[in-house]
């Protein structure tokens, strides 16, 4: 993914590019443009000296040369004109100087005669120079100054837009507070803040209707689960039953339990989502696991081992600490033998939960999807890790796994 560039930042870098291209452009064509008017200039000047010079000898008067900027030559015969640039030594300036020469044979009064005019192309070459250096120097300062009114300008413009940005990374479905968005003149911005603000009003009244649905149907399940589980222990306690009755009323029962289990799991997972766990406390994870630990064993399920460096202490909802460090614990448990050892360390930033298996999982990619089960064997929600995973991504933990020396390995970073 390409890096993310601020849209003030990137308008500018635009108007720089474009500014500076425009710029290099309009300089090339200014000096062409001036070069090629100041030959002509040049060429004009030449062809006017030799017209002025004719016209005097056509009248009889005497008319001098003056090397190296005039010439005149009686010659023998005519030739045709021409026009070039020559490199001739200038006693004035004591050096060498570049010429635009002119030379035209013409016969006048009976005679025949060179007329060489000369003219200099330094000077022209300063000129042009300080005309291209001038454009430059007026285009950098109207530049800088467009730059800077323009960056400003599109802060201003721009500011109800960033204003309301704002305010939509602080919106919460949490929270009833209404989005306080701002105003614009632009008819753009204007629509598009009445749009968000519908958007959240219609995004805040399903997060509530959602929840209350949630709720319903969590507290509705409960109540006729209750009652079927009540109507069992009764017929158990009333009624003399045998051996494969009490079989079936027993499955039944694990069964009961199982939809209570997926209901509280469904409920929590649809809790997160929603983001109703907002109670941030520092919650001591080493205390936690240590009670976990005594009760698993009292249960008689497996053989813990708990080992900690430091203590382990995370910000985060603690409901939601005691169901992280219960998930990863009973996951553990149900896929261990009895008697098979369970270790748990602990560092100062993480958590490691493994237990033995004979062969690494076929599907590991697929172990924190919701309703997942590598087997069959074990009776499972397959809620368990996806509530794990699902309370990592909302702190922003790191949860992985990985299997390693015949040991299935659950790490959890929190840091």
């Amino acid at each position: 993914m390409s890096k993310k560039v601020r849209l003030i930042k990137k308008t500018s870098r635009t108007f720089l590019l474009i500014g500076l291209v425009l710029a290099l452009l309009s300089t090339v064509v200014l000096y062409f443009y001036t070069k090629y008017q100041l030959e002509n200039e040049l060429e004009e000047v030449l062809y006017s000296a030799e017209a002025r010079v004719e016209s005097a000898l056509a009248s009889g008067r005497v008319v001098s040369s003056l090397p190296p900027f005039a010439e005149i030559n009686e010659v023998e015969s005519l030739q045709a004109k021409f026009l070039k640039d020559t490199i001739i030594y200038d006693p004035s300036q004591d050096e060498m100087e570049l010429f635009k020469e002119l030379s035209v044979y013409k016969t006048i009064n009976g005679k025949n005669y060179q007329i060489t005019i000369r003219e200099m192309v330094l000077e022209s070459k300063d000129f042009l120079f300080a005309i291209v250096l001038s454009n430059v120097a007026i285009f950098g300062l109207a530049f800088v100054f467009l730059f800077y009114f323009n960056t400003k300008r599109n802060l201003q413009l721009w500011h109800p837009f960033f204003k309301n940005l704002e305010q939509m990374k602080r919106f919460s479905l949490t929270t009833k507070a209404q989005l306080e968005l701002v105003d614009s003149d632009v008819l753009e911005f204007s629509e598009l803040k009445n749009e968000i603000l519908t958007l959240t009003n219609k995004v805040r009244t399903d997060y509530e209707t959602l929840k209350q649905f949630t709720e319903d149907v969590s507290h509705e399940m409960q109540t006729p689960l209750a009652i079927i589980q009540a109507k069992i222990d009764n017929i158990i306690n009333a009624s003399e039953i045998n051996d494969k009755q009490f079989e079936e009323i027993t499955s039944i029962q694990k069964d009961i339990q199982r939809l209570k289990q997926l209901n509280k799991r469904i409920t929590t997972l649809t809790k997160i989502d929603n983001n109703q766990f907002i109670n941030i406390e520092t919650v001591d994870i080493s205390q936690l696991i240590n009670e976990k630990v005594e009760s698993f064993k009292e249960l008689q399920l497996a053989e813990l081992f708990y080992k900690s460096s430091e203590i382990l202490k995370v910000s985060m909802d603690p409901y939601l600490a005691d169901i992280l460090v219960n998930n990863l614990i009973s996951n553990a448990v149900k896929y261990s033998k009895k008697g098979e050892l369970i270790t748990i360390i602990t560092t100062q930033t993480s958590l490691v939960v493994s237990n033995l298996g004979e062969k690494p999982l076929e599907h590991p990619e697929k172990l924190f999807h919701r309703f997942y089960r590598e087997s069959n064997g074990v009776k499972s929600t397959g809620l368990g890790l996806a509530i794990v995973k699902k309370i990592c991504d909302l702190y922003q933990f790191e949860v992985t796994y990985e299997f390693e020396g015949k040991q299935h390995i659950f790490s959890i970073h929190f840091s």
